[in-house]
């Protein structure tokens, strides 16, 4: 055993600002104790002393922590209907200058995605893309804008030739897709969330989280909406109470702000 895990917790709240509360204790407890023991540290105490005084090892816990699976157009299928369906409906709506937030973007795949499709329907010059996420390493490698091969297999053949070039064994997005997004910080369970957003993007995170955190993320992601807005979410989540909320399910992972 490594100690007390509450005041752990409470510690690394004061530090990183990061309520493990907010996560499922055992799956959480289970991957910290995994990265404090490969650190050959025997206690939380040891282990809140190194993250203090070492940033390379404060930095490694928090990319440990943030849950990064990401990949370009993940589930086609669902970037089908948004290409058909959704960005239609929304131009319709709202005109050419969609405010739109991919919410713990992880390392831009998702973002970067989401300029590329919206390409096909309005100019590049009209696209605008606020990226968030919690940890400052993965913004990092969002920004730089390199990916495996994995990473892009999903990416429409037209879109990989005309925005990818192979840079040895990965491929580099190029600039003209990266200067449409904005990538910044932000926590989703303590900082103020954007207003007046027309498309919010959050896919596969929230399943991390616990019952009363998700009904929070969800009441603010709707409150975050402009009236007709849509959510996005991922093929691994869902909102059962989705109705009290105040959204429309529209199809199963886009829900409208009614």
């Amino acid at each position: 055993m490594l100690g007390d895990y509450e005041k752990f917790k409470k510690d690394v709240f004061a530090l990183t600002k990061i309520d493990l509360n907010a996560y499922k204790e055992k799956q959480m407890r289970r991957r910290i104790d995994t990265l404090i023991g490969k650190n050959k540290i025997t206690s939380y105490t040891d282990y809140v002393a190194l993250i203090k005084k070492d940033k390379e090892k404060f930095e490694q816990f928090v990319n440990f922590l943030t849950i990064n699976v990401s990949e370009f157009y993940r589930n086609p299928d669902q970037w089908k209907i948004l290409d058909t369906e959704v960005f239609p409906a929304l131009i319709k709506k709202f005109g050419k200058n969609i405010k739109i937030w991919s919410a713990a973007c992880s390392t831009g795949d998702e973002p970067y995605s989401l300029v590329m499709a919206l390409s096909k329907h309005l100019p590049l010059s009209n696209i605008k893309v606020i990226a968030t996420d919690i940890d400052k390493q993965v913004l990092d490698t969002a920004r730089m804008g390199l990916y495996n091969e994995k990473s892009i297999a999903s990416v429409p053949e037209d879109l990989k030739k005309k925005y990818f070039t192979k840079v040895g064994a990965s491929y580099q997005i190029s600039d003209e897709i990266k200067k449409r997004v904005e990538f910044k910080e932000h926590n989703l369970l303590k900082d103020p969330y954007p207003s007046g957003c027309h498309l919010i993007v959050c896919r596969n995170v929230v399943i991390y989280f616990t019952e009363e955190a998700k009904d929070k993320i969800y009441e603010n992601f709707y409150q975050s909406l402009a009236q007709g807005g849509v959510l996005f979410i991922g093929s691994t989540e869902q909102i059962m109470n989705y109705k009290e909320l105040g959204f429309i399910r529209n199809k199963s992972f886009f829900f409208e702000k009614a």
